[in-house]
């Protein structure tokens, strides 16, 4: 389910994207793929018993959290450059 939540805004950020400017679609780009990479080796981990549930989701919401501010980075960029 988690997945198909972050799919699913990944595609709908992607009918917003014309809007943005270089340097906030390249944070967001970045923010995205590192939130999907500690998405997976935070399933792996609640997998393996690692981890519990809750930490997994901590970890996601952590990583999404890092990859929006990321985004709001370089849209603050791109406004400060005049994009």
């Amino acid at each position: 389910m988690k997945k198909f939540a972050i799919t699913t805004v990944a595609v709908l950020g992607l009918g917003l994207a014309a809007c943005d400017g270089p340097r906030e679609n390249a944070a967001e780009d970045a923010g995205e793929q590192a939130a999907e990479a500690v998405n997976e080796q935070a399933e792996a981990m609640e997998d393996a018993g690692q981890i519990t549930d809750a930490q997994e989701d901590a970890m996601t919401d952590a990583a999404e959290d890092k990859a929006d501010a990321m985004e709001e980075a370089g849209e603050a960029a791109d406004e400060a450059a005049g994009q």
